[in-house]
């Protein structure tokens, strides 16, 4: 067995199964430069140590809270860096979705800005029944990001529209509903759970596996980088609009957001 603890994503290797963890949970696991440079780096040591299963899970009381807001509203240019931190997590999305191992995320708690599609990038999403997804761009004045776009495919246009537009929430049980969850579990039992998933699936034919995940998701996602890099710009710009800066200084402050002054 092979493993890295990095300040913000814990890394394990052994038995065919490569386990990405983020390790920040007393701060909701936030998506900034940092963490997102070592989950970049874990992401690629799994495709080293030719994993058959990745699972990407994390610790604390929620799966992600997104965007670390604080980091971008300190940047000197607020503009260059969110631009340059939507690219690397989305090349961790696309690396994810493009991988040979089959991705498994746990989701235990919130899954919320782009910790929602962070989570989505995996090929099979197992969550606690207390757990929750939520968009929410658009309450700090920013459009999507993160691969956001790419969950038409999962939950179709107009309720993706609902969660991005009205900042509507998905439950756990609804978003197995709606066909984005494959498995419900109590709390107690995700970490069983995702266990036996990992095991079974690293037990299985991989070359094959690999095969039908590349078949489905090219049926499913006809250019996913033009979609990503789409979305990294929108949100470059709006972060320098005032309703953008509005929006973060608002959140950072704790008091309601006023838009369009």
């Amino acid at each position: 067995m092979t493993s890295t603890d990095a300040a913000h994503v814990r890394y394990a290797f052994a038995d065919g199964i490569a386990r990405i963890t983020l390790a920040a949970g007393d701060r909701g696991n936030p998506l900034h430069d940092t963490s997102t440079a070592e989950l970049t780096d874990a992401v690629l040591r799994a495709r080293a140590d030719q994993a058959r299963v990745i699972v990407l899970a994390s610790t604390g009381r929620f799966f992600s809270v997104g965007g670390d807001l604080a980091a971008f509203a300190g940047a000197d240019d607020s503009s260059r860096y969110i631009d340059d931190l939507a690219d690397a997590l989305h090349r961790v999305v696309s690396d994810l979705q493009r991988s040979p191992a089959v991705v498994v995320a746990a989701v235990q708690g919130a899954a919320a800005g782009a910790g929602f599609p962070l989570a989505a990038a995996a090929d099979v999403v197992v969550a606690a029944d207390t757990a929750v997804f939520a968009l929410g761009y658009g309450k700090v004045g920013l459009s999507i990001d993160g691969g956001s776009s790419q969950l038409v495919h999962s939950l179709g246009l107009h309720r993706t529209l609902a969660l991005a537009l009205l900042h509507d929430t998905l439950s756990a049980q609804e978003a197995h509903a709606a066909g984005l969850v494959a498995r419900v579990v109590p709390a107690a039992e995700l970490e069983s759970c995702i266990d036996e998933l990992a095991a079974r699936l690293a037990a299985g034919p991989a070359y094959a596996q690999a095969a039908t995940k590349r078949l489905v998701r090219d049926s499913a996602e006809a250019a996913p980088e033009a979609r990503l890099r789409a979305e990294a710009l929108s949100i470059r710009d709006r972060v320098a609009e005032p309703d953008g800066k509005e929006g973060v200084a608002a959140f950072l402050a704790k008091r309601p957001a006023v838009f369009g002054r």
